[in-house]
């Protein structure tokens, strides 16, 4: 079995090192030494490229793989062209669908009618009142019986912890009820917390599916007949990914085929999961945001704190455990700011990946030809500051608030920022039909532990 691992990872690097050398696309500013040599820092690094090119670069091959070619930008109006006003030559495409087998059928892999007809019953299902508020009720309980007890622990004994995980086991918890009706118990608030298998398995889902992107597909597929490397993994958790599907309810698995039912578990699980230790950690070295955030809630709290439970540790003078509800959070926006600025930063998705179907050219000029990979970098997007100003790269929840006085936000309305320009929760036909739960959920979270703990 060593033997074995250490050949398919041989062979792994080989295909990286022969796809980078001889078919990976040769820019002047993107060559292969530049690339190794920011492999640790890649996204930033391609930031500060298509800011030194106008925000787009195009991509070709060598001359043994002429073919290749990449569209690569950050501009809001490439953006707008692909998402929406010529949308229907800029499917995801079938190498993409391939890459995610595990969803094969369902909308993070369709395009097309079948695409819009199932977000129809998506959106649908996803309006459903009965549907919200259990999930409400579901994060709720997370929150009040496992999350804060855990922090309570960890902040008493001054023990290091991984938040990622913490929140991805929350997530995991929350999306399993609405999904299937179960509770998996992953998020337990004492000093050992349960395997999690399956949210182990949905990592590998990605890890792979990412290798899957870096690799040409006569490789990863290789890889798959031999039943070697990451794909040998990937059909490990393939197994037990459909195993627990399997072990849902009877009466929920008649309405959910297990690929839907799986997508809908990564969707729900990922986008917060990776959001919230990005925005806890933003709070970590911008402790006024912190304060700015508490003057929302601090009213809130003052009318709940006499049937606050139990006393909370570390909370300076906010001497009982406060819970806060989805209706309490709603209207409060330098909180939802606060949010939408580690999302500005940090996106889940740091890149989005179409296929053009036919020739066309871009707002900024650029021809792309029909079978060109196109490339949107959001993380780019996030750092231009054409768009977000000289001081794109801090942290300012401020900038998404207009009128009142900032912190607090004393009067202030959110601020609209068209989706071509925050992409966060896509844009055109491809809107996250989730994105109204997602920051429902992702409030009631951040409130409750923002107030209850110094971070």
């Amino acid at each position: 079995m060593a033997e074995l691992l250490i050949i398919s990872s041989l062979m792994m690097l080989l295909a990286l090192v022969l796809y980078l050398c001889i078919g990976w696309p040769i820019l002047s500013t993107l060559e292969l030494p530049s690339i190794a040599a920011n492999l640790h820092n890649l996204h930033d690094h391609l930031a500060g490229v298509l800011a030194a090119s106008g925000h787009t670069v195009m991509a070709r091959g060598t001359a043994a793989t002429s073919s290749i070619r990449f569209f690569i930008t950050c501009d809001p109006e490439n953006v707008r062209h692909i998402f929406t006003s010529n949308h229907g030559n800029y499917p995801k495409g079938h190498e993409f669908a391939e890459i995610f087998d595990i969803m094969a059928g369902v909308s993070f892999t369709l395009d097309g009618e079948p695409y819009l007809r199932l977000r129809a019953k998506m959106l649908s299902i996803l309006g459903d009142p009965r549907l919200v508020a259990s999930m409400a009720a579901s994060c709720l309980d997370k929150v009040r019986d496992g999350v804060l007890p855990f922090l309570a622990r960890v902040a008493t004994a001054g023990a290091p912890f991984d938040m990622q995980d913490l929140t991805g086991r929350l997530m995991f918890d929350v999306t399993s009820m609405a999904v299937f009706g179960v509770h998996p118990g992953y998020l337990s608030p004492g000093p050992d917390m349960p395997p999690a298998h399956a949210a182990a398995a949905m990592d590998t889902v990605m890890e792979v599916g990412l290798i899957r992107h870096a690799v040409p597909a006569s490789w990863w597929k290789s890889m798959r007949r031999l039943n070697i490397g990451p794909e040998r993994r990937l059909a490990a958790a393939h197994r037990v990914l459909h195993g627990f599907v399997v072990a849902a309810p009877r009466r929920r698995r008649r309405r959910l085929l297990q690929t839907t039912a799986i997508a809908y578990m990564v969707a729900g699980r990922d986008t917060i999961g990776t959001t919230l230790p990005w925005f806890f950690y933003n709070l970590a070295v911008n402790p006024r945001v912190v304060s700015g955030i508490r003057e929302e809630l601090k009213p809130i709290a003052a009318s709940r704190r006499a049937a606050s439970p139990s006393p909370s540790p570390s909370n300076g003078d906010r001497t009982t455990t406060v819970m806060f509800s989805p209706e309490d959070t709603k209207p409060l926006v330098y909180l939802q700011a606060a949010l939408f600025e580690t999302l500005r930063l940090y996106p889940p998705g740091h890149m989005e990946r179409k296929t053009a179907v036919a020739d066309d050219v871009m707002p900024s000029g650029h021809e792309v030809r029909a079978g060109d990979a196109v490339l949107i970098s959001l993380y780019s997007m996030g750092r231009m500051e054409s768009l977000w100003g000289k001081d794109c790269r801090e942290y300012r929840p401020e900038r998404w608030l207009t009128g009142g006085d900032g912190g607090g936000s004393g009067g202030a309305q959110l601020r609209h920022v068209p989706s071509h320009k925050f992409l966060a929760f896509n844009s055109g036909a491809r809107m996250c039909p989730g994105k109204s739960i997602a920051v429902m959920l992702m409030k009631t979270i951040a409130a409750a532990v923002v107030w209850n703990f110094d971070v």
